[in-house]
């Protein structure tokens, strides 16, 4: 009889865990995908409000900051209070913005609706990547898995909401996903219990022991990358639509620039399900290294290309920038105990998606001078410091890793 029923407490944690994992690969499918609504939306917008492309992407300033700067409270509460309850916050809060959205009778309002939807956006990635490491248990197919999620979300975003603006207008473009972010909302409060009494037993240890020095250094290391990656990953991302737009070498509809966005973003979700094997077999600070490297020369090689050429460097460049985000969340998960992983991802995504506000200023600002050909440099030199910071990363933790197998050896 006890037997029967601790079996019955395993298979029941067992398929609330899955239902959880379930709901946070959604969201993150989600979080990406409202984002990057605007940015493919807003090439129609500039026959409809008679602006320049410069000026109308630099709307949406204001929500890729918010999208970092409110990743430090959201990291913080969802450790001090539930993780469940925030994320319920950013189903609802997403929903509601992109309703808002939809809504905006002019530019203003629509810039003020864009910084709420960044708002509740910043939720996920803090929240929702402690809770699918603490309930995967840190696997690391189930981590690329949840990668994979999000990059199709940001591939769909172009193609959908292109499609979407094509048939039903621009509006529709965010009412739509709106009420799915409600609905989905709703069924997460039904289908998913609240977690505040696992607050206080969270593991307060991490897998891998770092001296106070060592871990200070990898602190600013990550600082370094989350900043670099931050505006390499946002600048290429915003940017991707009116990349192909411009430079396919020929005049093509709306439609087809999100359709050719999307196949290149869906680039990336084939190199996270690579990620997810490769790190089984290989140190992940390691493949970290080579990821990166691979993504600063993807960007020199698109920076010099056209047409379909253009296509596969872009291509390339994607599968390595989501490809890096999944490793890169691996060694974090290694070195930091999960009692602190909220504020610790919280800082990350702070420095990583606060950049997002600069590279729309980027974007503006140098497309304006020299177009994507000085965008194209500019960002490359950008993944080169990504990848020395990655680099000071890899000689690190080698060294601690070297550490420990001496430690272990038996004394002669």
């Amino acid at each position: 009889m006890a037997a029967a029923t601790a079996d019955n407490a395993l298979q029941a944690d067992k398929s609330a865990r899955r239902r959880s994992i379930a709901f946070l690969n959604w969201a993150h499918a989600l979080d990406h995908f409202v984002l990057l609504i605007y940015p493919t939306v807003v090439i129609g917008l500039e026959v409809i409000y008679q602006r320049p492309y410069a000026e109308l992407i630099a709307l949406s300033t204001a929500a890729f900051v918010a999208f970092g700067v409110f990743s430090l409270p959201a990291g913080w509460l969802a450790d001090r209070w539930s993780r469940r309850n925030m994320m319920a916050a950013f189903y609802i809060g997403c929903g509601v913005s992109l309703v808002g959205v939809a809504a905006a009778p002019n530019l203003v309002g629509l810039a003020i609706a864009l910084f709420a939807l960044g708002v509740f956006a910043a939720i996920y990635h803090p929240v929702g990547m402690p809770m699918l490491l603490e309930a995967s248990k840190a696997q690391g197919r189930s981590i690329a898995f949840n990668g994979v999620c999000g990059n199709l979300g940001a591939a769909l975003a172009a193609g959908v909401a292109a499609t979407i603006a094509s048939w039903l207008g621009w509006r529709a473009a965010f009412l739509v996903p709106a009420l799915v972010c409600i609905a989905t909302g709703i069924a997460y409060v039904m289908l998913v219990p609240d977690d505040r009494h696992h607050t206080a037993s969270r593991k307060k240890t991490a897998d891998v022991v770092l001296s106070q020095r060592a871990a200070l250094i990898m602190f600013g290391l990550y600082v370094v990358i989350s900043l670099a990656g931050g505006l390499t990953f946002n600048t290429i991302s915003i940017a991707l639509p009116k990349i192909v737009d411009e430079r396919l070498g020929a005049d093509v509809p709306l439609l087809w620039v999100g359709s050719v966005a999307t196949a290149v973003f869906m680039c990336g979700a084939v190199a996270q399900i690579v990620v997810g094997r490769l790190v089984e077999w290989f140190r992940p600070y390691q493949l970290f290294a080579v990821i990166v490297a691979l993504q600063f020369l993807g960007i020199l090689w698109a920076a010099n290309s056209s047409g379909l050429m253009l296509i596969l460097a872009l291509a390339v460049t994607m599968a390595a920038i989501y490809g890096q985000v999944t490793v890169g969340d691996l060694v974090i998960a290694r070195y930091t105990a999960d009692a602190w992983r909220g504020r610790v991802y919280a800082v990350r995504y702070f420095l990583t998606f606060v950049s997002a506000g600069a590279a729309v200023s980027i974007i503006a600002w140098l497309y304006s001078r020299g177009g994507f050909d000085l965008l194209l440099m500019a960002v490359a030199g950008i993944a080169a410091v990504f990848l020395v910071g990655v680099l000071g990363i890899v000689f690190l933790v080698s060294g601690v890793e070297r550490a420990r197998n001496r430690a272990a050896q038996p004394a002669e």
